[in-house]
């Protein structure tokens, strides 16, 4: 069943945010995974997917598994912050947790998974809010400090995505890093990364695995050889789809 454009969360001066929920017909209160989209935090919406993927693969992919899906929207950059769209995806959860007796998944086994931006918030969701029990997140941004620009000619374009002068920017970084939230604890996590990735570079990935370990965290890297930005040159990436659901499965249906 697929329940379309319900709102979780009204921020006044903005449009409504929506989700799309997708449940597996025939199956008992099944975990429900929340998908968290990309877009350089600028674009990107509920419904599309990279377009190394076909339409819809990964919601037909999750409920084909017996899990439930909650695809989301989040406000987006220049009018909102990092900050506001990580406050977007705990408004979700909170509306998935407190509708769980009505659509009938079970919000104890709660999985979050995110691409590139999308991936930052899925890790950050991971690592600050309790309910969630496993992570995926594909070519993540995990340490935004390292995109601030030092040429003062970006200055605008950063100052549209921060909303903030310059020398403010570092803080909001951290603050907004899922690097700087790393803690023992942390539910299980799987990084999937093309090491030919030139627009997330794959140094965001293996250092929060390193920093995941040093805490003694269940994290999982994946480095898919040659794969460019959303899996771009690589073969086989509904194999990589699968690897993905597979390991959602096995971490929330115990």
């Amino acid at each position: 069943m697929i329940r379309r454009g319900l709102e979780y969360s009204a921020v006044p001066g903005f449009e409504p945010t929506l989700l799309d929920l997708y449940t597996p017909d025939g199956v008992t209160r099944p975990p429900l995974v929340i998908w968290i989209h990309g877009g350089g935090f600028h674009s990107g919406d509920r419904v599309g997917l990279p377009g190394t993927l076909s339409p819809g693969s990964i919601f037909g992919a999750l409920t084909a598994a017996g899990l439930a899906c909650a695809s989301i929207d989040y406000r987006l950059a220049p009018a909102a912050r990092p900050a506001d769209q990580a406050a977007d995806v705990r408004a979700a959860v909170r509306f998935l947790v407190q509708r769980a007796p009505r659509y009938g998944y079970d919000p104890d086994r709660l999985g979050v998974w995110g691409e590139s931006a999308g991936g930052l918030h899925a890790l950050l969701a991971g690592l600050t809010i309790p309910q969630v029990k496993a992570v995926v997140a594909w070519y993540p941004v995990t340490d935004l400090a390292e995109f601030l620009p030092t040429d003062p000619a970006d200055l605008e374009r950063q100052s549209a995505l921060y909303g903030v002068l310059m020398k403010d920017a570092r803080e909001l970084a951290g603050a907004a890093s899922p690097m700087t939230h790393v803690r023992e604890g942390a539910p299980p996590v799987l990084l999937v990364h093309g090491d030919a990735d030139e627009e997330v570079p794959i140094s965001q990935s293996l250092r929060l695995h390193g920093r995941l370990l040093d805490v003694g965290a269940d994290s999982t890297l994946h480095v898919v050889p040659g794969a460019g930005h959303c899996f771009e040159g690589y073969p086989d990436v509904p194999g990589l789809l699968k690897e993905s659901v597979d390991y959602l499965g096995s971490r929330l249906m115990r």
